[in-house]
């Protein structure tokens, strides 16, 4: 068979094999590439050559590498955000961009509420501390009936709604394109302005598409306007925080302390809050569960082969 498909993640197929068997039972044949080495928009292109399908992960998919790959037909997200895939070039030159809506909320929510605990209770300081043979008490906060507030409720938002209403936490929500009249499980939780939301959460948890409007949307004033013993929790996109503020309010005790899964860049080599002990940091992990990773390889062949075999993808970008 001919190689029509390249696959440019690390994570597709490394729960289960069933994302690969979707491919060759269709009749396609896939090249894994070498995600070691480093994916510059010249190796990209030259990888690119012949192939009518690309499932990626966080690879540049800039104008330049769409406008030489001609042969290719669709490009498939394995996951959910496409802010690093220039959907203008894709749209112009007629090439399909798919992504995996819904494969990865619970996964994410669960990292969430994860992360909540450990930055309030400093679980990465107490356990490093056990290890070191210093047994002594931590003071850390609850999550139990403190304010949540959410900035985004998509899928990922609710989730962690209804996460946080089990801990019969207050649900506080920022979120301009929700029609609350029509969904009835919203009944429970509170609709604000955005610094409403901000000032009054003791849990800030950012769930937003990164677009030109929300790039930065947590910086210096929202910062200084949250409380002094709330925590900022983002799981979503690292440009949505202006890092350098989160850095000096972490300093400055301005705020309790944060939680980051997600970062400007990754991995954030260099970074200030390395250093910081109010700050609880993972790799960019959320999606990342056997469970997750099965369904979103499974979602990703099935939006390529369904556009090769000249239908449309589960969930079409553009």
């Amino acid at each position: 068979m001919k190689t029509e498909i390249l696959i440019a993640t690390r994570s597709f197929g490394s729960a289960s094999p069933k994302p690969f068997d979707v491919l060759t039972e269709a009749g396609f044949h896939y090249t894994p590439a070498d995600m070691s080495q480093e994916m510059t928009e010249g190796r990209l292109i030259e990888l690119l050559e012949g192939i009518s399908g690309a499932i990626v992960g966080v690879v540049p998919m800039t104008a330049h590498v769409l406008e030489n790959a001609p042969g290719l037909r669709v490009v498939s997200m394995h996951g959910i955000g496409v802010d690093h895939i220039d959907l203008n070039a894709a749209e112009r030159l007629g090439v399909v961009v798919a992504n995996c809506p819904g494969t990865n909320d619970q996964a994410v929510a669960d990292l969430t509420i994860g992360l909540m605990i450990a930055v309030a209770r400093n679980l990465p300081r107490v356990d490093a501390a056990v290890r070191r043979g210093d047994w002594r008490r931590f003071e850390g906060g609850e999550l139990w009936r403190k304010t949540l507030g959410l900035i985004g409720l998509g899928r990922i938002g609710q989730a962690v709604a209804k996460r946080a209403i089990g801990f019969e936490m207050r649900v506080l929500v920022y979120d301009p394109y929700i029609r609350i009249n029509q969904h009835q499980q919203f009944n429970r939780l509170e609709f604000l302005g955005f610094n409403e939301v901000i000032a009054r959460a003791d849990f800030l948890s950012l769930h937003a598409p990164l677009t030109a409007e929300t790039r930065h949307m947590i910086s210096e004033t929202q910062l200084q306007a949250m409380k002094p013993s709330a925590y900022l929790i983002n799981t979503a996109r690292g440009d949505l925080v202006d890092e350098q503020a989160l850095y000096h309010a972490l300093c400055g005790k301005q705020i309790a302390g944060a939680a980051i899964d997600v970062f400007v860049e990754e991995p954030p080599t260099g970074s200030p809050l390395l250093n910081l002990e109010n700050v609880v940091l993972t790799p960019h992990t959320g999606a990342h569960t056997k469970e997750a990773i099965e369904r979103m390889g499974i979602m990703a062949a099935q939006n390529v082969v369904r556009t090769l075999q000249g239908g449309q993808p589960l969930n079409r970008v553009v």
